[in-house]
């Protein structure tokens, strides 16, 4: 099954509509290599379909999110930043000092859940989460400069 066929059966099981806005929108997200932005993603469907416009964008990407297809993550850019994940949840590390960024398995996170609930009668939605700290190469340049102080 091709990827636009696949993401349209995904979406009619759910019960969400099938416009072409919506299919170019999900599409762009789909095929994006990682994150990508609201206005990045309003650039590539305007280049088919030009009268979309940007709450167009947002309405659509809460569906998906809803719909635990995609995440929606703050990267430490001020923006949010939106990932095609439907059943490939993970993380991410980023580095406070080199923006570099290394993705997290799902499995380092699987207990959390489970720990809150228990302890605070808490549902945590633990889809996806960035992560900030530094990284290995950024803490060994640090402890080289402190060396030579």
């Amino acid at each position: 099954m091709g990827c636009e066929s696949d993401t349209a059966t995904i979406l009619r099981e759910a019960g969400a509509r099938l416009t072409p806005q919506r299919m170019l929108i999900v599409s762009a997200v789909r095929h994006a290599n990682g994150h990508i932005g609201a206005s990045s993603i309003l650039e590539q469907v305007r280049t088919h379909y030009p009268y979309v416009d940007l709450s167009t964008v947002y309405r659509t990407l809460a569906v998906l999110k809803n719909m635990h297809l995609i995440t929606e993550t703050d990267m430490g850019t001020g923006d949010y930043s939106f990932e095609w994940i439907h059943h490939d949840r993970h993380h991410h590390l980023i580095c406070k000092v080199c923006g570099s960024v290394t993705s997290l398995d799902h499995d380092y996170l699987e207990n959390v859940s489970t720990e809150i609930f228990a302890d605070y009668s808490f549902r945590a939605d633990l889809d996806h989460f960035a992560i900030f700290g530094v990284c290995a190469n950024c803490e060994q340049k640090n402890g080289e400069s402190n060396q030579n102080v």
